[in-house]
């Protein structure tokens, strides 16, 4: 999850907070920001940038078989 992801979603959740515990707004962000982060790390994502680089190594080894198939198709 990007950084700026992750404070629109601790901004909506401070901005769901009653209005009584409004009163302390940057600790309730760096509870919010604690707590996320160890829910994501937990969960063993991947981030974006890993998941972009899987996609590349996938899609040139997908064209490497196709082109395999291929030469193997014309030599039978």
């Amino acid at each position: 999850m990007s950084q700026n992801s992750l404070n629109e979603l601790i901004e909506q959740l401070a901005a769901a907070i009653p209005p009584g515990l409004k009163q302390i707004p940057e600790d309730v962000r760096k509870n919010l920001r604690l707590i996320l982060e160890g829910a994501f790390e937990r969960m063993n994502l991947v981030t974006r940038e890993e998941f972009d680089a899987q996609v590349k190594v996938l899609a040139r080894t997908r064209a490497k078989l196709d082109a395999l198939e291929k030469k193997l198709n014309a030599g039978s």
